[in-house]
């Protein structure tokens, strides 16, 4: 009889073993998955910044520091880095995107100039779609990092080596107010 009950736990406990495993691959796919749909927004956004830079550059000739930080950026491989240096690096590219706008007020010709009101429409647009799946990736991230957290989950996600992913966050720049100014 007591054969039976130890048979019985570690049959539970190889069962339980299993299961938390498996949700813990099928949660951290997830969070590839999420960070992959954002990757193809980021990507498009790593692509047009070249664009909208050679028409600012245009009309604003001494503005040259601004589009030299952007270049420095840049110089990245894009393909090449990891998930957290995307992160990183698109973080700053978000910073001097917004000196480029900054500096654009400057030149209300450049501001009426066809190319440079495409692009930024572009850039807006491809702005709200990061956004959006911002937030989908970081609601996988946390429910991934609650998972992997949690006791007894936090055991085995130790000994299967999960580590916590990292969220995609709003740097200070982009949490200070928006002057609209008309």
């Amino acid at each position: 009889m007591g054969l039976y009950i130890v048979i019985g736990l570690i049959i539970l406990l190889v069962t339980y073993i299993i299961i938390t495993y498996n949700k813990l691959i099928e949660t951290n796919n997830v969070v590839k998955e999420a960070f992959s749909t954002m990757d193809v927004y980021l990507k498009k956004r790593w692509d047009l910044v070249p664009n909208l830079i050679e028409v600012v550059k245009g009309y604003a000739k001494h503005e040259k520091e601004v589009f030299n930080q952007v270049t420095t950026l840049r110089t990245n491989i894009y393909q090449n880095m990891s998930i957290n240096k995307k992160i990183t690096v698109n973080e700053q590219l978000t910073q001097e995107l917004s000196k480029i706008i900054a500096v654009s007020e400057n030149y209300p010709e450049l501001k009426s100039n066809q190319n440079f009101l495409e692009l930024s429409r572009e850039l807006t647009k491809v702005e709200d779609e990061i956004a959006n799946s911002r937030k989908y990736y970081n609601g996988s991230v946390r429910i991934f990092n609650t998972k992997i957290q949690v006791f007894p989950n936090n055991i085995l996600a130790g000994l299967f080596r999960f580590k916590e992913a990292n969220m995609f966050e709003a740097n200070m720049e982009e949490k200070n107010n928006v002057k609209v100014d008309l």
